[in-house]
């Protein structure tokens, strides 16, 4: 059980590292990013294939998240032409023609068949408990740091200037500043965070295919921000640690309601969190560590 425990919290940092990399993206600049899993993949793919040819994990995390910052921008500079709801279709249409490409490609991806044999992060220490809390501890090291580093974004002019792009982009245009320019390199901070996510799942997992990286990945940090509360960063934790309790949790349910299937408590699962979501829009559109003053 406690190796359970510990393996749905290296999962649950993992997606808070996602979390905030669209937070910041979203919710602090509202570009409305589809295709967050794609980056996700980069970095997962990058790490993956570098680990393979003996490179060392942090080199191997590095180089994906720097690639996954890179492949985000031409994808900035279509954002430029387009309105939010327009570049969310297209970053979507990004992720998915990602994971074709890495399904085709096969004399480097390996296809369908996925990545075997990826080097095990933490493995110096061996095999168990003790080489999963390692990586667990090395996890909660790098989501200290990204928080620290969206409150000093925040904080900082930078942060004021996306703030204000998001809810006035005419207003900014007005003052004489280029809103462009700051999208651009928020859409590849965010994605460098989850590039680095990508490394660190690689090198946990030990396997990766294509079928790991689908849309659904992208909906449910979606999912996760929105009930913590979008532009914040305690609701990009507080989201995530809810949702994954959650969805963890409920399988659990069948020890109660024996009498449902696996394949039905997945449905199950699905549609309660679709009901908390629209629950949450309608009743709490702030989330969980919004504003409470407001509605």
């Amino acid at each position: 059980m406690e190796a359970y425990l510990v393996a749905i919290a290296i999962i649950t940092a993992i997606y808070v590292l996602l979390a905030m990399g669209l937070n910041l993206q979203y919710g602090l600049t509202g570009l409305i990013n589809f295709g967050h899993v794609g980056f996700f993949c980069i970095g997962a793919y990058t790490a993956a294939l570098l680990g393979q040819v003996g490179i060392p994990w942090p080199i191997a995390f590095l180089a994906g998240a720097a690639l996954a910052a890179l492949a985000a921008w031409p994808l900035g500079l279509v954002s430029l032409k387009l309105r939010e709801d327009y570049f969310g279709i297209v970053s979507l249409g990004f992720s998915e023609v990602l994971r074709i490409i890495v399904t085709s490609e096969r004399w480097l991806t390996n296809g369908v068949q996925g990545i075997p044999n990826i080097p095990k992060l933490m493995g110096f220490i061996g095999t168990g408990m003790a080489q999963a809390l390692a990586v667990l501890a090395l996890l909660v090291g790098l989501n200290v740091l990204a928080v620290f580093a969206m409150r000093c974004i925040v904080r900082s002019p930078f942060g004021r200037m996306i703030e204000a792009i998001r809810d006035n982009e005419e207003a900014v245009k007005a003052l004489g500043k280029d809103p462009a320019r700051f999208k651009i390199q928020v859409l590849m901070l965010g994605s460098a965070l989850a590039g680095l996510a990508g490394g660190v799942y690689a090198h946990y997992i030990g396997f990766i295919s294509p079928e790991q990286f689908i849309p659904f990945v992208t909906f449910t940090i979606w999912m996760a921000i929105i009930i913590g509360g979008v532009g914040r960063v305690s609701g990009a934790l507080a989201g995530t640690l809810i949702l994954m309790t959650f969805m963890e949790g409920s399988r659990f349910l069948r020890d109660v309601l024996p009498f449902i299937s696996e394949v039905e408590m997945t449905s199950i699962r699905l549609g309660v969190i679709g009901l908390a979501l629209v629950l949450f829009t309608l009743y709490r559109p702030q989330g969980l560590m919004g504003d409470f003053t407001k509605r």
